[in-house]
């Protein structure tokens, strides 16, 4: 029966934290985003976020788009940098078309920092990128 579930696999959606000037508070922030580099749009996405590691466990974060346009992106949360020391999973569910997608991105623990830091997809940004 396993065998008979078509599962599409997800391609051209990326989720970035991105270190960005903040204008109104003049602050650097880090700053998860949900990126479309696909030529269509993205309907009811669903983003469900949380961090982890074997001694601590976040809150769960839930974020809902009613449509993500092609080739554009959508802030999904603010990140303090104390997060970074843990596991940091965002799981994206989305339509496209009649056809439901489902991905979990996973920033491994200590991998979001300044030095790993490279150009965005679409953006004029810099982050980390999970794809």
């Amino acid at each position: 029966m396993k065998k008979d579930i078509n599962i599409p696999v997800v391609k051209d959606v990326f989720i970035a934290i991105v270190y960005e000037y903040n204008n109104i508070y003049k602050t650097y922030d880090w700053n998860a985003y949900i990126i479309n580099d696909k030529n269509v749009d993205l309907e009811v996405v669903l983003i469900v976020t949380s961090g982890y590691s074997k001694e601590k466990t976040t809150s769960i974060f839930r974020k809902k788009l009613d449509k993500l346009p092609a080739k554009s992106y959508a802030k999904i949360e603010l990140m303090q940098e104390e997060l970074f020391t843990l596991n940091n999973q965002f799981k994206v569910t989305f339509f496209e078309g009649n056809t439901m997608f489902d991905k979990t991105y996973l920033f491994r623990k200590n991998t979001i920092n300044k030095n790993a830091l490279h150009p965005i997809p679409l953006m004029e940004a810099r982050g980390v990128l999970v794809k």
